[in-house]
């Protein structure tokens, strides 16, 4: 990977690396691999050339890589092309996502101190489902009663996005 001189300033990441990390070129080149980005590494995206994205790092390193596989990051809604509708107090949403979490943490918990089994965990956190991203004062929200992603900016939720439920057994991303 090659650095960027003024050392990462204006960071602001576009795209997070796939679960799985993703390997990284110096030229958008397949015969000349470089490094592995970690998994969920947050990126900024800079070029893109047919298939392939060079991107940045908070850390001011660059590198060209499949950019077919990056996820991409959600944005403010301000700039979706319909309007948003307002709805109810983010509070109510908020007390359930922080069950939710709870719920899990305390799954985690057992897992590491051995109160249940790897496959006694992934049974038990089968149906806990949760999103929630949080940056600064906006945040997006997962309701997944209603099966929309909401934006909040303190004052209230707006609808983001609307998301297809999993099929029956389905842990899938709901994006």
């Amino acid at each position: 990977m090659s650095e960027v001189r003024d050392g990462g300033a204006g960071f602001v990441a576009t795209h997070v690396v796939p679960p799985d990390g993703l390997p990284t070129w110096a030229e958008p080149d397949p015969g000349h691999p470089t490094a592995r980005l970690d998994a969920l590494l947050p990126v900024q995206l800079a070029k893109l050339r047919g298939d392939w994205a060079q991107v940045r790092c908070s850390n001011g390193w660059t590198a060209w890589l499949d950019g077919r596989l990056l996820v991409p990051l959600p944005h403010s809604p301000e700039a979706a092309a319909r309007p948003l509708d307002v709805v109810e107090d983010p509070r109510p949403l908020l007390i359930r996502l922080e069950r939710a979490l709870a719920d899990y943490r305390r799954l985690v918990e057992d897992l590491a101190t051995g109160r249940c089994d790897l496959e006694a965990f992934r049974r038990r956190s089968g149906g806990v489902r949760l999103g929630a991203v949080v940056d600064g004062p906006a945040a997006w929200l997962l309701d997944l009663d209603r099966g929309t992603w909401y934006y909040c900016d303190g004052t209230g939720l707006r609808t983001y996005a609307t998301v297809q439920p999993p099929p029956d057994g389905d842990q899938a991303d709901s994006r």
